[in-house]
């Protein structure tokens, strides 16, 4: 818990999304969340497009590996959430979601 705190108060610090990933013990896939109250951006109707774009993406990769689909996914203008991530593509899924914030931030 204490490290939790401490990165959310460390991306609030530096205006920069919160991001975390964990294992959901039910499917075995990964918990990923993205939390922007820590910072001064808010998701665009654009990037909410493109955030269900990724979770379309990632049920298609599930789906053609055999595995279950996304367990479910939230996305609203402050926080998203997506139930299911896989391990293959989780390093690029958070990347990504944190790309699409700093590029839209900036343009």
């Amino acid at each position: 818990m204490f490290e939790y705190d401490k990165h959310y108060r460390n991306c609030q610090q530096f205006d920069k999304p919160f991001i975390k990933a964990k294992i959901n013990p039910h499917h075995g896939n990964y918990f990923v969340q993205i939390d922007l109250m820590t910072c001064n951006y808010k998701f665009s109707k654009n990037d909410e497009e493109e955030l269900k774009k990724m979770a379309n993406n990632e049920n298609d990769f599930l789906e053609l590996n055999s595995e279950s689909k996304l367990e479910g996914f939230s996305i609203t203008s402050e926080l998203a959430w997506f139930d299911g991530v896989s391990l293959k593509n989780l390093d690029s899924f958070c990347n990504a979601l944190y790309d699409l914030t700093q590029n839209s931030k900036s343009n």
